[in-house]
């Protein structure tokens, strides 16, 4: 399959300034920009206060700030990066679609869950008294006290 004009390279996106498809999939490109942002944000801000703590000031602060600086870029290009850029659209297409419960819904799906698994811790402990019972009383068991 031969590659259209519009298909450019990573690298000619990554150095792009322009936005694709600016108001589609708005709220999921944005979040996860803001995410990924954070994530090299706090691991830049993780190597300067760790491994180059010891160096100059303006080692243990410029090589951090520019990694972030970098990654940041790189993670709003990367939202914009068309077959990323779609895949994200088409998430928040489908998340759009969902029906989420109502707040009574979820409040009696709620209550049913705990009281399953307490009934079922009950059960449980129950069925592990009989045994231990049932064992003791035929001397499998030896109990030391």
């Amino acid at each position: 399959m031969a590659k259209s004009k519009n298909d450019a390279s990573f690298w000619g996106e990554l150095l792009a300034v322009g936005l694709y498809k600016r108001n589609q999939g708005r709220l999921a490109r944005q979040l996860t920009a803001i995410a990924l942002a954070f994530v090299v944000c706090f691991g830049a801000w993780t190597l300067s206060q760790g491994p180059l703590a010891g160096y100059q000031r303006g080692v243990s602060l410029g090589v951090p700030l520019g990694i972030a600086l970098v990654g940041v870029w790189i993670s709003y290009r990367l939202v914009n990066y068309p077959r990323f850029a779609d895949f994200l659209i088409s998430v928040e297409a489908e998340m759009d679609k969902v029906t989420w419960s109502s707040k009574q819904e979820l409040y009696r799906a709620t209550i049913v869950v705990l009281v399953s698994m307490f009934l079922l811790g009950a059960i449980l402990f129950l069925y592990d008294v009989f045994w231990r019972w049932f064992f003791e009383l035929i001397h499998f068991l030896q109990i030391y006290s």
